[in-house]
């Protein structure tokens, strides 16, 4: 999550110690303990206690920061009607054009992603740390699928052997995400990013913490081609990225 300083910059003369608590307290240490509960899950805890609540601008701030932590808008949509009938019917009323405000009319609700994301990539969900999602394009000439990883999401290091030829390459389309080859830094992606991942290279690549992350990724051809999958990457050594 990206270092909060709406306190300081709202109320730092007025109330500074405030200020401070906010920022460096309340989003700093509670909202960064992502090993007790997701950035998403906590907007949508936060965006349902300011609905209950009737407190509409802060309402509206988490309802960004809940787009941007990867709340859809259909899931912010149904959060409103399940609480209506708990908290009140004017409520909702009042929320609903704020959440057509904040998100529009994409059709990808609120995750801002170019292509289809297809359907959940259960074959391969052994190998990812989160949710992802498969989409094929073509099997033709060069076979391309568009993959889509949900916030914090991230698939295992893994391996493209090949005898000759090989290897993968990513076409960045959309959010911010990281690749790693093994012994190197990591590699922040963001959309019009190209990835080109030469076979026999250790590696990983996946979603930022703080964004969807969609790259289209194309399997070259080679001879005696296997992707060979290993270890997770790890809460500790993904956590120390920004």
């Amino acid at each position: 999550m990206k270092k909060q300083t709406a306190g300081r910059e709202n109320l730092g003369k007025l109330a500074p110690k405030f200020a401070q608590l906010n920022d460096d307290v309340l989003f700093g240490e509670v909202w960064a303990r992502e090993d007790k509960l997701s950035a998403r899950d906590r907007s949508m805890i936060t965006i349902s206690a300011l609905f209950s609540a009737g407190l509409y601008p802060q309402l509206k701030s988490h309802l960004i920061i809940g787009k941007e932590h990867g709340v859809t808008k259909q899931e912010a949509v149904e959060i409103v009607t399940q609480l209506a009938f708990y908290c009140g019917w004017p409520k909702a009323w009042s929320t609903f054009p704020m959440i057509e405000e904040v998100y529009g009319e994409d059709e990808n609700e609120g995750k801002n992603l170019p292509f289809p994301i297809g359907e959940p990539n259960d074959a391969y969900a052994q190998y990812f740390i989160g949710q992802s999602y498969l989409a094929p394009l073509t099997s033709e000439q060069v076979p391309t699928f568009n993959v889509t990883f949900e916030p914090s999401c991230r698939n295992n290091w893994h391996i493209h052997h090949a005898k000759s030829g090989g290897g993968q390459m990513l076409i960045c389309v959309s959010g911010r995400g990281w690749y790693q080859e093994e012994g190197k830094e990591p590699i922040e992606l963001h959309t019009g990013d190209v990835v080109n991942i030469p076979a026999n290279v250790k590696h990983w690549h996946g979603a930022a913490k703080d964004s969807w992350f969609q790259h289209i990724a194309q399997e070259i051809p080679g001879e005696k081609t296997e992707t060979e999958w290993c270890e997770p990457v790890t809460d500790e050594e993904y956590n120390k990225l920004p």
